[in-house]
């Protein structure tokens, strides 16, 4: 079949919508009709190559739609399922899987080829070209094809363009806070960026019980946003932090500190732990340059006051469990995900919605597809 893809030729260039040839799902691979995607972060990435994968590429990994059909091995999904994409792909079967940790799958090791999981080849094409995916996935497109384990089946009468940004941003942010920073009742955190992800992040911290909410973030709009979802205070800059934190944190210092902006840096890894509690916690959940290979922290203030720096993936979550879990706390009023999307866009816009992200107007934007209004 033919259909709509938001492609990328070169680093550091736009994105061009394509029409492109899509094959038929594989044994173990599965026909979606988008309705939805979220423009995260991790796209921009692809572009300036801090996450190389190969190219040409179709973009995005957040999105969300409706199964059209089913490879001859798919016993668990239908055409007519609705489903969420999960950027990480889980199987189920292997060890991290079997203990309890999709978000290391081992598929993952998988998805920076571009290629299907199932074989290593592609099923998007265009003029006899092989078009990668991000992810495995390739959500900025009407149509995709990707192998079931990147697949969460959710129940039909949740809006698709809310239920698209549970395939990566909000999952990462909200388990960054909740699950990887282990946030308890009447502790203090602090959020360094509110994008999709660090917003999730102020949301999971409210929601596990935390006494303030410090966030870091130098777009008026965005701190602003933040507050309405749960920050207690605020900072514009990592020279203002140091003061609003030690006032938020009755000069002991945050319990929890995660690390959400857009592009990692190395150099903040040494301010964000000076203002980590003894015996804190900061989480490193922002992607820095895969280049990047050196930080600048005081050993001896990590040692002597046994503070703890680790990573997160995915937000440390589970996504076959979690995601039905968070549309269940949206639709109770739990969670806020409406606040969460700025702006829609059509998927001949993505390059606008990604020129709003650079300038600080969106907590996150969604790609909506004609297929949503049909």
């Amino acid at each position: 079949m033919e259909t709509q893809a938001a492609v990328l030729w070169e680093r550091n260039s736009p994105w061009s919508i394509e029409t492109i040839q899509l094959d038929p799902p594989k044994e173990q691979e599965v026909l979606v009709e988008l309705h939805a995607s979220g423009m995260c972060h991790s796209d921009e990435h692809i572009v300036t190559g801090d996450m190389p994968f190969r190219l040409p590429c179709i973009g995005g990994h957040e999105g969300a739609g409706v199964v059209k059909e089913v490879g001859s091995h798919v016993s668990w999904l239908q055409p007519g399922d609705h489903v969420v994409f999960g950027f990480i792909p889980s199987c189920g079967r292997c060890p991290s899987c079997s203990n309890g940790h999709q978000s290391l799958c081992d598929l993952g090791a998988k998805i920076y080829s571009g290629r299907q999981i199932f074989d290593d080849t592609a099923r998007h094409h265009i003029r006899d070209e092989d078009l990668a995916l991000a992810c495995g996935i390739g959500s900025f497109a009407h149509h995709t094809v990707v192998h079931e384990a990147s697949c969460i089946k959710i129940e039909p009468h949740h809006p698709l363009d809310r239920a698209c940004l549970l395939g990566c941003g909000f999952v990462t942010g909200w388990g960054s806070a909740v699950y990887s920073a282990d946030v308890r009742p009447g502790e203090t955190v602090v959020v360094a960026g509110v994008g999709g992800i660090g917003a999730a992040a102020v949301q999971g911290a409210r929601i596990a019980g935390a006494r303030t909410i410090t966030v870091i973030e130098p777009s008026e709009f965005k701190r602003e946003e933040a507050k309405r979802m749960g920050a207690t205070h605020v900072a514009a800059s990592w020279e203002e932090a140091p003061e609003v934190v030690a006032e938020a944190t009755w000069h002991r210092g945050a319990d929890k500190f995660i690390c959400a902006m857009g592009v990692g840096e190395g150099r903040l890894v040494a301010k964000a732990l000076a203002m980590t509690a003894k015996r804190g916690r900061l989480v490193v959940t922002n992607i820095h340059p895969m280049a990047e290979r050196e930080i600048s922290v005081s050993l001896m203030d990590l040692t002597l006051t046994e503070k703890q720096i680790v990573g997160s993936l995915y937000g440390s979550a589970n996504p076959r469990a979690d995601i039905p879990k968070l549309l269940e706390l949206w639709s109770s009023g739990g969670v806020d995900l409406d606040s969460m999307v700025t702006r829609d866009y059509p998927l001949e816009k993505v390059n606008d919605g990604y020129d709003d992200m650079r300038g600080g107007r969106n907590i996150r934007g969604v790609l909506r597809y004609s297929a949503a209004d049909a």
